[in-house]
């Protein structure tokens, strides 16, 4: 990460000795387009500070429910409502898998975890629009869903 900040500073310079002028007009419309982003992403940062209080334990109660399509809904909703990076969701998969948790709400639980942001919703209606943003993630809950039955059908799973 360093190396990128060195990177960028060394960038930065090079820009000020090539041409001064440009480059502040350029720090400007940076600094402008920040403050119009920054509200939205530190509601998005708050929010995720309350989804790290939820347990592993806890998630497992949810997902592991003997009726598999009450898990599955669950994985999905809380797949959608969370928003975890790759490097974290994909070991807890896995813990997920060991506790007795179905693949299928596994899979469903992942997939909507890295497809669908009901968290991000904010930040994707001020880009895309709203209509844009509800259609993305109305799609990407269809294609988790989708994905979750498939893998059920492939692991007989379906109870």
């Amino acid at each position: 990460m360093q190396a990128l900040y060195a990177a960028a500073a060394v960038s930065l310079l090079v820009s000020v000795v090539v041409d001064r002028k440009r480059t502040w007009q350029a720090l400007q419309v940076t600094v402008r387009k920040l403050r119009r982003i920054l509200p939205g992403y530190l509601h998005l940062l708050i929010l995720l500070s309350f989804v790290l209080l939820v347990s592993d334990a806890m998630i497992v109660r949810l997902l592991g429910s003997a009726n598999p399509w009450l898990g599955l809904g669950a994985g999905l909703a809380i797949g959608s409502i969370t928003m975890i990076p790759g490097f974290i969701s994909y070991p807890l998969a896995g813990v997920l898998v060991e506790q007795g948790v179905r693949l299928m709400v596994v899979a469903g639980f992942v997939t909507s975890l890295m497809m669908v942001g009901v968290v991000t919703l904010p930040v994707e209606r001020a880009y895309f629009g709203t209509r844009l943003a509800l259609l993305r993630n109305g799609v990407a809950l269809l294609i988790a869903l989708l994905i979750s039955v498939v893998m059920g059908l492939a692991y007989g799973e379906w109870a």
